[in-house]
């Protein structure tokens, strides 16, 4: 890989290492609006991450820009939120134009100060904490100092309202007692894990403790019991919820690497949720990058793991040089213990596996064509098209009752007709994917970023969805310009929340 990046990049809540946390290691008609159900307050199951801050039915963008640079400093960071609409999410410069926000410590009424190399937006994470309806918008910055302690990291949680996000409710979660290079808030995720209460609770994981519990109560994020180890000496990266086992409580999975092993050779601890909160349970092979969604329909959640080395599993594909993708199908007791791997090799699926691909870097799922089954996007930053070393491209394959399925499936790159700009080397397209339903049509679109578009400026591609799935015609891309943000070198499009 040519590609390379800070060795402190972030997770999503996403969702979420950095977009190009594989990196790091080696990264149309209008619609009648949708009811409004202002948010899912205590939401469990992976589909109710709807990311809906001003309550209107449709769901919102959170883009985390940590590389940003704010006020003339360097990697201070900044958030961009973007606004669903019966026509979807768009920017400052589309026909129809799109709200759009752009926030950073520098904002009034953000705690903190914008500072070189905060990192704010390293994770970024949705959930309605205080349990009034509306999401909130939480965001880590791992690379905040907290006095003369360097990188102690500090979590900024963004109100909801019926106007959206702003900064007249805000606030500022911090270790107990801040350490120097814990990074506090390098993941984040939100949802009810627990009986305490009815609203969604916040998970920060760090690099010294593991992870904390908070709970909103009497205006205050509270921190619940004692924190929790990850297991498995795990490094922590991405973290993603879903209800594995159905019983009403959302579960957590933090996925990583493990120092002990080949950094290719991902680990996930899974915590299962319950009236007395989360309970450590086992570890799974894989974890760099992770998502989950009911992907056979059972009502049961499924965990998908990013894996970019075979090791010793049975993936019916002994080398899969070019990275694996093992789907954990929900059940009784949780996650089942033998996955079904996935990689460029399986049948129906697109292309043909190659060393550093890094395919399964990122991943999402969600229904795609509206059959019921949540689909799976994938993203390979790595993949070279034609001689373009490291352009990336994406696929998507669908969910069905009998599970994940390489039957028509879909791949796209930046030279796929209809999909706007060019393959060039190390855009690593694909570092991010989200699939989300902006348009409130019932099904997801894709956004798909590629971080180092334009010399490391960064681009998002929005490919639509229809009952056939993904669509190259109508897609489009923006970078931060277009949403009022500072772009130049600022890899926008690097963090995505789940």
């Amino acid at each position: 890989m040519s590609i390379t990046a800070r060795t402190t990049r972030r997770t999503a809540g996403s969702a979420a290492v950095a977009a190009a946390s594989f990196l790091l290691l080696a990264g149309a008609g209008i619609l009648a609006a949708p009811s409004a159900f202002a948010g899912v307050p205590g939401g469990t199951s992976a589909a109710d991450r709807n990311s809906d801050f001003n309550g209107d039915g449709y769901t919102d963008l959170l883009t985390g820009v940590p590389e940003g640079t704010v006020d003339g400093k360097e990697g201070a960071g900044y958030v961009t939120v973007q606004y669903g609409a019966p026509n979807g999410i768009g920017t400052r410069t589309t026909v129809p134009k799109g709200r759009v926000q752009v926030i950073s410590q520098s904002t009034k009424g953000v705690p903190g100060t914008s500072e070189a190399w905060d990192d704010f937006g390293e994770a970024v994470a949705t959930g309605d904490l205080d349990g009034d309806g509306y999401d909130d918008a939480v965001v880590g910055a791992p690379g905040e100092d907290e006095g003369s302690v360097a990188d102690a990291g500090r979590v900024t949680v963004l109100y909801g309202s019926k106007a959206g996000l702003g900064a007249e409710r805000t606030a500022s979660v911090t270790a107990a007692k801040p350490a120097a290079g814990a990074r506090f808030g390098l993941a984040v995720a939100a949802a009810r894990f627990s009986g305490d209460t009815d609203a969604d609770q916040l998970v920060v994981v760090d690099q010294k403790v593991g992870l904390r519990v908070f709970t909103y109560h009497a205006g205050v994020l509270r921190p619940v019991g004692a924190p929790h180890s990850t297991g498995h000496r795990l490094q922590p990266a991405y973290v993603t919820t879903g209800d594995y086992d159905r019983d009403g409580f959302a579960d957590l999975v933090v996925s990583g690497y493990s120092p002990e092993d080949d950094y290719t050779k991902g680990w996930s601890a899974y915590y299962s949720g319950g009236a007395e909160g989360l309970t450590y349970r086992r570890d799974l092979h894989g974890g760099l990058g992770s998502a989950s969604g009911d992907i056979n329909g059972d009502g049961y959640d499924d965990l998908v793991l990013g894996q970019l080395s075979a090791a010793d599993y049975a993936t019916g594909d002994a080398d899969a040089p070019g990275g694996l993708v093992g789907v954990y199908y929900g059940g009784q007791h949780g996650p089942g213990s033998a996955s079904q791997w996935w990689s460029q090799n399986s049948p129906g699926v697109p292309g043909t596996a190659e060393q550093g691909d890094a395919w399964g870097a990122d991943l999402s799922v969600a229904d795609v064509n509206g059959d019921g089954y949540a689909d799976l996007a994938v993203g390979a930053p790595g993949e070279d098209v034609g001689s373009v070393a490291d352009a990336g491209a994406v696929w998507l394959l669908r969910g069905s009752r009998t599970g994940l399925t390489g039957t028509g499936a879909q791949s796209f790159d930046q030279n796929t007709r209809g999909i706007p700009g060019t393959a060039e080397a190390d855009d690593a397209w694909g570092a991010q994917v989200r699939l989300a339903d902006t348009d409130g049509d019932g099904r997801a679109e894709l956004l798909a970023a590629a971080p180092g578009e334009n010399a490391g400026d960064g681009a998002v591609w929005l490919l639509p969805a229809s009952g056939r799935g993904l669509l190259a015609d109508g897609s489009w891309s923006y970078g931060a310009a277009a949403l009022g943000a500072p772009a130049h070198a600022a890899r926008f499009g690097a963090v995505i929340d789940e």
